[in-house]
């Protein structure tokens, strides 16, 4: 499908800058600019419930996170910490 491909691809890939998450007005905008067609939001909800998407709340995390430091830390200053 048109649209599940275009949602693949990502928001910044159709002009909606560096915020990487779809919105159910960014959604509808994207089918009014492909397709011509207007949806409510409830509407555009209902089209991505079928297309496989489902309603998740991102996890907002600092640019400058250390993944290999929090790693290090849950394995030897945590355990250490609770004794």
């Amino acid at each position: 499908m048109r649209l599940a491909d275009a949602l693949e691809e990502g928001p910044a890939a159709h002009g909606f800058g560096i915020d990487q998450r779809w919105t159910l007005a960014r959604v509808s905008d994207l089918i009014v600019r492909m397709f011509r067609i207007r949806y409510t939001l409830r509407g555009t909800a209902n089209i991505m419930y079928r297309l496989g998407w489902s309603v998740q709340v991102p996890a907002h995390r600092a640019v400058e996170r250390d993944e290999a430091a929090i790693v290090t830390w849950r394995r030897e200053t945590w355990p250490a910490g609770k004794r």
